[in-house]
């Protein structure tokens, strides 16, 4: 039900499994990145080909946010799991406030870009399916962009719940980056940020193929 409900697939999986079933945190964790990662990787050629997803605004804050995914995986397997227990169930409680006050933009007005959106020529056009029109977009506020992404990877590898529900309210609201450039890059940077901090999971034996294969299978489905 994650890919419909366009909330990614780590920010469902990780609190119902871990709430239900006996697994230890590290491996429900383990297995919410990959289940994330599945979903971003599913989706992503088809959004860059669509010009859903922009490289440019992607790669500088995915670039932020897969380092400090790194550091949050390594944080959360050092902390007692009861402490990561709490902290995930202030963090939902924290997304679902968000979900429920959040405003969205499809096309917010961004006047004038940044200079260093501007030097990162983070700008494009993408054609909307729905109304058949280009539609021109710029960015601003840009800098402030690269720091939340920065705490949103942290988050990402800390609780293993991919970061999409983060990720489009950045872009979105904060940025000025329309609404459906904003999901589609978001599911583009999900695949880089996930992807980093799975491999500390990988490394340190903390996912089950018997949790992981299951939750990926119906994903893709």
């Amino acid at each position: 039900v994650a890919v419909p409900a366009g909330v990614g697939g780590g920010v469902l999986f990780v609190p119902i499994v871990s709430g239900f079933f006996p697994f230890h945190l590290d491996f429900v964790r383990g297995a919410g990145l990959l289940v994330a990662l599945a979903s971003a990787l599913a989706a992503g050629p088809n959004l860059l080909r669509g010009g859903l997803a922009d490289l440019r605004l992607a790669l500088p804050l995915a670039l932020l946010a897969s380092a400090s995914s790194i550091a949050g995986a390594m944080i959360g397997l050092a902390m007692p799991a009861q402490m990561v227990q709490v902290a995930l169930g202030i963090t939902i409680l924290g997304i679902v406030a968000l979900m429920a006050i959040a405003r969205k933009s499809e096309l917010p007005d961004v006047a004038a870009p940044d200079r260093l959106s501007a030097a990162l020529a983070i700008h494009g056009v993408f054609h909307d399916a729905a109304t058949g029109r280009d539609i021109r977009w710029q960015v601003h506020r840009t800098p402030a962009g690269l720091v939340l992404f920065t705490g949103i990877g942290v988050l990402a590898g800390m609780f293993g719940l991919g970061a999409g529900w983060a990720n489009v309210p950045v872009l979105n609201l904060v940025m000025g980056a329309p609404l459906k450039v904003s999901a589609g890059t978001s599911s583009f940077i999900l695949s880089l940020v996930d992807s980093s901090a799975a491999w500390v999971y990988l490394n340190q034996g903390a996912v089950l193929a018997i949790i992981a294969v299951p939750s990926v299978a119906g994903m893709m489905l």
